[in-house]
């Protein structure tokens, strides 16, 4: 059971971290502004777009790991909470 515990902490530890660097990475996409006195072209529709798409990739990573960590934590309590009615 404390190998358990220990395999689930570990994990839970890993899963956050994952979770802040995927917040982090999408965090820093930025899109270039486009003045609006400025034509609007094909590249930067593509440029948007690419942006976009890498966010919302990141972001969706991000919740998968954020869903698994929880996941973790809650194993972990029900583990805890086995050993304590035992």
């Amino acid at each position: 059971m404390v190998f358990a515990a220990l395999i689930l902490d570990g994990l839970i530890i890993v899963t956050i971290f994952a979770s802040a660097l995927l917040w982090f990475l999408a965090s820093r996409n930025r899109l270039r502004r486009i003045s609006r006195h400025e034509a609007l072209d094909s590249a930067d529709i593509n440029r948007i777009v690419t942006t976009m798409n890498r966010t919302q990739i990141l972001n969706a990573r991000a919740a998968l790991a954020t869903a698994l960590s929880a996941l973790f934590a809650a194993l972990r309590v029900v583990l805890d909470l086995t050993t304590m009615i035992n």
